[in-house]
């Protein structure tokens, strides 16, 4: 099966989380490559980017390096849509996501989108609230867990604007934001 690689190692300020790798972004060879899909504006428009970014493997790379930010999935099988997954990808795959994150152990799991959350919390048992974005009450193996709009174009019920919101609250929550501050204002 080809798919997108994780991007995962110790020491990671965040691991982004999406349900499963859309089809344009294993033809292109990174994460959040549909050309409609939000995530590039929301990390440009916030803090938590650092810089600006023109989505590709030079700006994964750079956040993966640079940033901190890791990348993987709940589910690594891709598809045309979430319609197309199935309960057995849940149940195989949420668990190599926690043996992921139990391993690497970032500063915060940041899952993109309440079906993701949902999904991934369900299938490896975890009891979960499902009311709020940003910080969860709940913890993966211990790590906190924050929960924002999914940036795809088919979640359009929430603004760029409100992705934003979130982003900012992440990198203030991960540290990002001062770190951003401290590149911009030099040594």
């Amino acid at each position: 099966m080809e798919t997108l690689a994780d991007l995962l190692r110790p020491g990671l300020a965040v691991v982004s989380i999406g349900l499963n790798p859309s089809l344009p972004s294993v033809q292109r060879g990174f994460y959040f490559a549909n050309p409609v899909n939000r995530f590039w504006k929301a990390m440009q428009a916030s803090r938590l980017g650092g810089r600006p970014l023109e989505p590709g493997v030079e700006a994964i790379r750079w956040l993966y390096e640079v940033r901190g930010i890791g990348f993987t999935d709940v589910v690594k099988r891709p598809t045309a849509g979430s319609a197309d997954l199935r309960a057995a990808d849940f149940r195989y795959w949420a668990l190599r996501l926690l043996e992921k994150l139990e391993s690497c152990r970032p500063g915060v799991a940041w899952f993109h989108g309440r079906v993701a959350w949902n999904r991934f919390a369900k299938a490896v048992g975890l009891s979960f609230s499902n009311d709020h974005w940003g910080l969860q009450q709940e913890t993966v193996a211990g790590l906190p867990v924050f929960v924002s709009p999914n940036p795809s174009p088919a979640n359009a019920a929430f603004s760029l604007d409100d992705l934003v919101r979130c982003y900012d609250e992440l990198a203030a929550l991960s540290g990002l934001a001062q770190a951003h501050w401290r590149r911009k204002k030099g040594p």
